[in-house]
């Protein structure tokens, strides 16, 4: 039995963010700010930024519109709750009224964050979930030097609790960025490894997004057409990191993927990843990266029809092949991409073996409370959770009778 959805089920698609997108177009950032009424601008950005000279551009740009600009550049990767408060404290005095996010999706999850806490009040942790801020927000911008996580796109901010390092996805509409201008310039001067390991997320949230229990008719044509320019631009960046051409279909990829998971969501690589970046501290990525074609795999017997629709889209397989082929070569030729950007293509190369299956319990048990599990189109229990780490550490090892269920 394939998964697939009616055209008549009911969805909602509230387009929220302006997209300014072209080579160049990070010079449009004063005249947004100044077309939202922005005077006191908190510029959130993270100190890696400052040999690219963006944060500096960026003030000029908005001072040449009027505005008076506070530069916060201490946001850390996957920032905690921690980094957005300090965020907030350093902002507070300022009474600023526009908030730009500059940089990778860090920068951007911290400035959505310190949104919520300056117009809400409270702790990130108050947020946790869906539309739980009480009062209007900030207007933000953003700007990402990354092709990699839409959070552009996203009313979401993924932040981290700094005791257990597990995300927390705080969402609301009204934290939707007003505007978000998308110049593959500034990309170009993203390290090749972090290049690399940004494409990958992105292209796994075109992958998930689009078989999701939630997915509709708008999210999948945006994870579709995210994925076609993923998967395109991908080998042809790493072959010429100066192609402007490939690197503007990055970061378009990723803008629209980020737009589908806003729609659909997504499913269990994230939920299996995110407690390999608690646990190993291993760059969310990589594990993605690692742990997607396990999931293809996983879940074939009910999306086998939907990756087929991305193996065909992508050019890897003729429309005539079936269902159950089409997974495997959209697994296999995904993982051979990861090993083309020089990233680790097995999971005890992120850990050691004796580690992973030490903390194996702990593991499935926390996938399987990660919020994105529950969207997976094959429904999954820790004991599912728990076998697709097996399939990814490669250990043919006896597991409950539950595993092997059909959900």
């Amino acid at each position: 039995m394939t998964a697939s959805f009616s055209g008549s089920a009911p969805f909602r698609y509230t387009p929220r963010t302006r997209l300014i997108f072209g080579p160049g177009s990070f010079a449009r950032l004063g005249d947004v700010t100044r077309e939202l009424s922005g005077t006191r601008v908190l510029l959130v950005t993270d100190r890696g930024l400052r040999n690219a000279g963006h944060p500096d551009r960026a003030v000029q740009l908005l001072n040449e519109a009027g505005c008076d600009v506070f530069v916060f550049d201490g946001v850390s990767e996957n920032p905690t709750s921690e980094d957005v408060d300090r965020c907030v404290e350093f902002a507070r005095p300022h009474d600023v009224d526009l908030i730009v996010g500059l940089g990778g999706g860090s920068s951007l999850d911290c400035a959505k964050g310190a949104n919520f806490l300056i117009t809400n009040g409270g702790r990130m942790q108050d947020y946790r979930g869906v539309g739980r801020a009480h009062s209007v927000m900030l207007p933000m911008v953003a700007v990402p030097t990354t092709a990699g996580t839409g959070s552009e796109a996203q009313s979401f901010a993924v932040i981290a609790d700094p005791v257990t390092h597990m995300k927390m996805p705080c969402g609301d509409p009204k934290a939707a960025c007003r505007a978000a201008i998308l110049d593959p310039e500034l990309t170009i001067t993203m390290p090749p490894a972090v290049a690399a390991v940004t494409g990958i997320d992105a292209m796994t949230h075109a992958v998930e997004s689009f078989v999701t229990r939630n997915r509709n008719p708008v999210s999948s044509m945006f994870s579709r057409e995210a994925w076609k320019l993923l998967a395109g631009a991908f080998p042809e960046m790493l072959a010429d990191p100066d192609d402007l051409d490939a690197r503007g279909r990055m970061q378009l990829g990723a803008h629209f993927a980020g737009t589908a998971i806003e729609n659909s969501m997504l499913g269990a690589a994230h939920a299996l990843a995110n407690p390999l970046t608690a646990r190993f501290g291993t760059l969310h990525g990589q594990a993605v990266g690692v742990l997607l074609p396990h999931v293809i795999r996983w879940n074939a017997s009910v999306a086998g029809d939907l990756y087929h629709d991305l193996a065909v889209t992508s050019g890897w397989i003729d429309r005539r092949a079936s269902a159950e082929d089409a997974a495997q070569v959209l697994a296999d030729r995904f993982l051979r991409l990861v090993g083309q950007a020089g990233m680790p293509t097995h999971l005890c190369e992120l850990a050691e073996e004796d580690d992973l299956l030490a903390n194996l319990e702990t593991l499935s048990r926390q996938a399987s409370e990660q919020w994105t599990g529950q969207f997976n189109p094959r429904k999954m229990a820790e004991a599912d959770f728990r076998q697709v780490y097996l399939n990814a550490i490669g250990a043919d090892r006896p597991v409950s009778s539950e595993v092997s269920r059909m959900s």
